[in-house]
């Protein structure tokens, strides 16, 4: 018998010829719809990268000089003297790894919660020692009382604290700058107008007159913590 195959019978070559023709249409219409797809989504506008709003209260973190930018956040008495030898390490590790002198990096250390109180010179503490120390919860290594001066502006405690010798004064010739929290030290100045007889803002005033250099008071130390890394700053909490 010859080898050609019998022909479909008409109602079935019909069906397959449509079958054939449906599937070819159905592809052409996924291929034109993909394209425009494509097309719409390469012309469609990309939305803006998010960039946080800028204030001038904060301009200070950029007029700091340096090559790079760390904020140190010290919460606590310990942490304050804590933040000085980290900050410390970053300086001469820089210079030992990098050739980088001090004034070619930006270094903050932030002040707040208990550890504002380490922002305030001696005169401060030699007035209001007693109530700064009794709210922090903070004696005097040497007497086991209230101190009578700023600690870590004192180079004799040596390892008898944290900040192992390295002054506030050290490093405020480092360059150094210091965000005190603004809402510690009211409330430091609360406490304290209540035991002397004083108004909280007289108090407040004062103790702002009375910070150490290169501090810049500031809504918050939390807020500060925010606006330093917005600025392009690298954290480490220190506790």
């Amino acid at each position: 018998m010859p080898d050609t195959p019998l022909p479909l019978p008409p109602p079935l070559e019909r069906r397959s010829f449509l079958t054939r023709l449906g599937a070819g249409a159905a592809a052409f219409s996924t291929a034109l719809g993909l394209g425009a797809r494509e097309g719409s989504a390469q012309g469609a506008p990309q939305p803006a990268r998010w960039q946080p709003a800028r204030h001038p209260q904060d301009d200070w973190f950029d007029q700091v000089p340096g090559k790079h930018r760390f904020f140190f956040d010290a919460t606590s008495p310990n942490g304050a003297g804590e933040a000085i030898t980290f900050a410390t390490n970053y300086y001469l590790a820089n210079k030992a790894g990098y050739g980088l002198d001090a004034r070619e990096l930006a270094v903050v250390i932030c002040l707040r919660h208990w550890a504002t109180a380490f922002a305030f010179d001696d005169a401060i503490w030699g007035k209001y020692g007693v109530h700064l120390a009794e709210r922090i919860r903070f004696t005097d290594p040497k007497t086991q009382a209230a101190p009578k001066t700023n600690v870590y502006l004192d180079d004799s405690y040596g390892m008898q604290l944290p900040n192992r010798g390295t002054t506030l004064d050290d490093m405020i010739a480092r360059g150094t700058h210091f965000a005190i929290c603004g809402l510690a030290t009211r409330a430091f100045a609360g406490i304290i107008a209540t035991k002397v007889g004083a108004t909280p803002d007289e108090i407040f005033a004062e103790l702002n007159a009375g910070l150490i250099a290169n501090s810049h008071m500031t809504a918050a130390g939390i807020v500060a913590v925010n606006r330093a890394q917005e600025r392009g700053y690298s954290l480490q909490y220190i506790g």
